[in-house]
């Protein structure tokens, strides 16, 4: 059976930034923006377009036991909190790493891990990495370089398909991994092979680790250069709930689905503006600079000050 959620979308995506919020100002430093522009398509995928089984793994992270082998029966990888490797469930790939702290948030508010799991981020000796590995909760594999998620993906999509399996694989990615090759090469693929069962979702936030993309690689016209390999591409506002599910459903027979959502990184936090373009990892310079985004984001999320305090 499915896991049935009690929240709505809308909740979730709010319940992701409030949680990535808490623990930047903890910890001095976060992945802010990936929360701002990732929070609507994550909660969509977990609470209504992902067909997950129970969690197979504990609510509360277990410590890393090795990396997976013939040889190590006690290693274990992320997925369970994704549900068993049943044909009529779905997979989930999640290719940028570093957007992991995210994705434990989403996967706390759809109830499939223990609110304190983020008590052992980054810690010496824990599963709960900064970036996400195999056995990071939600991670199936280690994507290292960005770009490697969706071809794993689309290899276990066409595996599927061979066998017959109902179930689906579905991709996350960050529109700087088109900077590589290897995500060109597996769109090709992807499309010769008519592998029609993979759906992916990729977060245009147009941002990467050196700036603003467009300083950087920018990419042009991604729908049109997407859309040449031969699969659906749809190109929507990627914070528009409605849009997205909408896009979700128009998948054709014999091509893969890309959804490039559209974002903003300072979607739901619009202080960060005034960091930008410098919105990969936002770390603070001083405590007066941390009090003063503290109030200003508190006050965007509809947070209480004094609780973030006492975090």
């Amino acid at each position: 059976m499915t896991l049935s959620n009690q929240k709505s979308t809308e909740g979730i995506a709010l319940g992701i930034r409030r949680r990535v919020f808490f623990h930047t100002m903890k910890h001095n430093g976060g992945y802010l923006s990936q929360a701002c522009s990732a929070a609507e398509s994550l909660a969509l995928l977990y609470n209504e377009f992902l067909k997950l089984g129970e969690p197979t793994l504990p609510k509360v992270p277990l410590p890393f036991r090795g990396v997976p082998s013939a040889h190590n029966p006690d290693a274990f990888t992320g997925a369970g909190y994704h549900g068993p490797f049943a044909p009529e469930f779905d997979r989930f790939f999640i290719s940028p790493a570093h957007y992991a702290l995210v994705i434990y948030s989403a996967l706390i508010e759809t109830g499939r891990m223990d609110e304190h799991a983020l008590d052992h981020f980054n810690k010496d000796g824990g599963s709960v990495e900064m970036i996400g590995a195999e056995h990071s909760p939600g991670m199936e594999v280690t994507t290292g370089s960005l770009a490697q998620g969706l071809s794993m993906a689309s290899g276990v999509a066409w595996a599927r398909r061979k066998k017959g399996e109902p179930g689906k694989v579905w991709v996350y990615m960050s529109d700087g991994e088109f900077q590589e090759g290897q995500t060109w090469e597996c769109l090709a693929a992807m499309a010769y092979h008519r592998i029609d069962n993979v759906r992916v979702i990729v977060d245009v936030n147009r941002q990467q680790c050196d700036g603003a993309m467009s300083s950087v690689l920018d990419l042009g016209d991604l729908a049109a250069r997407v859309s040449a390999f031969g699969v659906t591409c749809r190109s929507v506002d990627g914070h528009d709930l409605d849009a997205l599910r909408e896009a979700a459903g128009s998948a054709e027979v014999g091509k893969p689905l890309v959804i490039l959502a559209n974002t903003s990184p300072y979607q739901g936090m619009n202080f960060l503006k005034k960091r930008f373009p410098r919105l990969h990892y936002v770390r603070f310079k001083s405590a007066d600079e941390r009090q003063e985004m503290q109030a200003a984001l508190a006050a965007e999320l509809g947070v209480d000050i004094y609780a973030v305090e006492r975090a």
